[in-house]
């Protein structure tokens, strides 16, 4: 997949890898699901989407014209037999999650919400892929937001404690662990990693 030198931002991708692979995105319709997706694409992937529709009017899915090169799929990752469904159809070998609710003024204005998509649709994603005999790996991304927010200058780290009392951060914590107690269940369970990534600006994933 690529060679780690030390840091994401400094990590050496090998593109021949991603060639003909059948790859799965969820939130694909957002900013970062949107570019990860052009990547691939432009790498040779075959690449699958699952998502609600873009939420804003003017967005980098739509300008970008993003759709024309995914099997693009609108549906919601809270629905897990549609999930099931769509992963069984598409045969992925590598699924990235990066659906989430990741507003931090809206996890106030709807916490249950903000729980229910960021915490039990990572499950329902972890469980569809577990049964999906395609998938080989599973890779979940988050991001700062999951740590209590220490006001640092420089980035974060695995042993920074996590969430705090803040809602969006207790949710973006616990999506963070899904995947571990998940993969121990199975006997033959596909490898599953949460990516944590600096978010684009405050309030945002």
């Amino acid at each position: 997949m690529g060679k780690e030198s030390r840091t994401v931002e400094s990590l050496e991708m090998n593109l021949n890898f991603w060639r003909g692979k059948r790859v799965l995105l969820t939130g694909h319709t957002g900013f970062k699901g949107s570019w990860l997706a052009l990547w691939l694409h432009e790498a040779g992937a075959i690449v699958g989407g699952y998502s609600l529709p873009p939420s804003s009017v003017e967005n980098l899915f739509e300008l970008a014209d993003v759709g024309s090169s995914v099997d693009s799929v609108y549906a919601d990752i809270r629905d897990l037999p549609e999930l099931q469904s769509q992963l069984n159809r598409f045969q992925p070998e590598i699924v990235f999650h990066l659906a989430a609710q990741a507003l931090v003024r809206h996890s106030y204005e709807a916490p249950i919400e903000t729980y229910q998509v960021n915490v039990m649709g990572t499950a329902n994603v972890l469980e569809a892929v577990r049964q999906c005999s395609s998938c080989r790996v599973v890779l979940v991304v988050t991001s700062d937001k999951c740590y209590e927010n220490r006001e640092w200058n420089w980035g974060y780290r695995n042993a920074t404690p996590w969430a705090g009392m803040i809602r969006i951060r207790v949710a973006k914590a616990a999506r963070n662990s899904s995947p571990q107690p998940i993969a121990d269940r199975s006997s033959d369970p596909p490898r599953s990693a949460a990516l944590q990534l600096p978010a684009r600006e405050r309030g945002t994933s």
